[in-house]
């Protein structure tokens, strides 16, 4: 489940609300053990997830660096080619 969260800190243009919420939705469904919560979970479960992705956002706010912004573009090349080199595609 957490292969889909990415690193969202240092990107030129800044991650975006919906990637912060999708990463955080990854690590409720990753602590929970479950992907779809019962109707008695469900509101405990977005619950977590909004103020998981508020903490998530507050957080990248205030991190400072001094490395230069990276690029998307090139960030994904690169691992579509660590893929390739993994299984062979």
């Amino acid at each position: 489940m957490c292969r889909n969260i990415r690193p969202l800190s240092n990107f030129e243009p800044p991650a975006t609300e919906d990637e912060v919420r999708a990463a955080a939705l990854q690590y409720v469904r990753k602590i929970s053990g479950t992907t779809k919560p019962s109707r008695a979970n469900a509101e405990a479960f977005d619950r977590a997830v909004e103020e998981v992705a508020a903490v998530s956002a507050r957080l990248l706010d205030s991190l400072v660096t001094t490395a230069p912004p990276k690029d998307r573009e090139v960030e994904a090349a690169k691992a579509r080619e660590r893929a390739a080199l993994r299984y062979g595609t």
